[in-house]
């Protein structure tokens, strides 16, 4: 009988980001404000974008390009609430920023575990 092949280069599991209490909620609210697939898509182009315009605009090279790209990703996403029908999370809690940034991550693979509710 042959032996079972093993795993050596099985791709490790994604890193996880674990949530507190309070950021646990603030993702929750960030998620049911992105419910609608059209809004999804615009921000899985934007968010990618204004996150790429930051290290960008550190460069004098660059900041052209970081300033363009900010400018289009803000306006994709904008464009994604107007199919959504509800305003931008970081309206109410500039915290957001951060949740829209930990979404994308999350739909680029990386687990993201919330406290228990």
């Amino acid at each position: 009988m042959c032996a079972q092949p093993t795993a050596v280069n099985a791709p490790e599991e994604p890193a996880m980001i674990r949530l507190n209490e309070e950021y646990s909620a603030l993702y929750a609210t960030y998620r049911s404000m992105h419910q609608d697939r059209r809004n999804q898509v615009c921000h899985m182009v934007g968010v990618p974008m204004i996150m790429a315009s930051i290290p960008l605009a550190a460069t004098v090279v660059g900041l052209p390009l970081a300033a363009g790209l900010f400018v289009t990703g803000w306006a994709i996403q904008f464009t994604g609430h107007f199919f959504e029908k509800k305003a931008p999370a970081f309206l109410s809690d500039r915290r957001q920023h951060l949740m829209g940034a930990l979404w994308w991550l999350e739909k680029m693979g990386l687990r993201v575990e919330t406290a228990a509710a």
